[in-house]
């Protein structure tokens, strides 16, 4: 997981794994000192990774939230600092949800009055630490499993605003099916913040190339600019450009 020791990502698989956990069992099973294993949990839980309760600990993630934030690290946070490059001074942008686009806040520091709108509960860790970021969370109904806020209400907030920048995820993507998601409800989110900016930018690794969710979101004509890792096929990368999309390699 990003920023992370070997040891503290061990806790979290542990935890994971196991549900809650106490200290003393982390403890026998790390071959370290109580003391030691307490101070491991309380970086955690300033992280938001975890929740302690008196003398154990549990995931604060979904399980499928984990699963994701430990894939394709390097790539992620590639695309990531990419795509935070785009951002500049006084800039008005979109983020929806997702662990690469929720990456995207890390790499904003430095930059000045930069105002996000996003469904991300990923996000707001990034903005406490950033005073330069002024985050717009869209209210709606909590998914766990993909750490957002999806329905109505956050559709209806979202025509409000009007960005020059949205960046987007994906669980899926082709040339013929476009964007594709499984959560019906996160297709509408992403579709509204598509519509509400200048230009829209798909950060996702290349792992994503080939594969198809459950619902669409939108044809990959509609994206302006790819940021994706080398990973990517040449002869995907020649037809995604072919279709007047900017392609950016990490």
């Amino acid at each position: 997981m990003v920023g992370l020791s070997g040891r503290e990502e061990r806790i979290v698989e542990l935890l994971q794994d196991g549900g809650e956990l106490s200290v003393s069992v982390l403890s026998e099973t790390l071959g370290v000192s109580s003391v030691t294993i307490r101070s491991d949990l309380k970086a955690l839980e300033a992280k938001g990774i975890i929740l302690r309760s008196r003398g154990a600990a549990m995931s604060a993630y979904h399980p499928l939230l984990v699963e994701k934030q430990s894939s394709h690290v390097e790539a992620k946070e590639a695309i990531a600092k990419a795509a935070a490059s785009l951002v500049h001074d006084g800039d008005r942008i979109m983020i929806t949800n997702g662990t690469t686009s929720a990456l995207i806040g890390r790499y904003l520091l430095g930059k000045r009055d930069i105002q996000i709108v996003s469904n991300s509960t990923l996000l707001p860790p990034y903005a406490r630490i950033n005073p330069n970021l002024s985050l717009t969370m869209v209210g709606g109904e909590f998914r766990p499993s993909a750490e957002a806020l999806v329905g109505p209400a956050a559709l209806k907030q979202l025509q409000e605003y009007h960005v020059a920048l949205t960046f987007t995820g994906t669980d899926g993507f082709t040339k013929e099916h476009g964007l594709t998601t499984h959560l019906m409800e996160n297709a509408e989110i992403v579709r509204q913040m598509c519509r509400q900016a200048t230009k829209r930018i798909l950060v996702t690794d290349s792992s994503k190339y080939g594969r198809q969710g459950f619902v669409k979101i939108l044809p990959l004509s509609e994206i302006d600019v790819l940021i994706t890792d080398k990973g990517l096929p040449q002869d995907a990368l020649d037809e995604i450009r072919a279709m007047g999309i900017e392609v950016i390699v990490v």
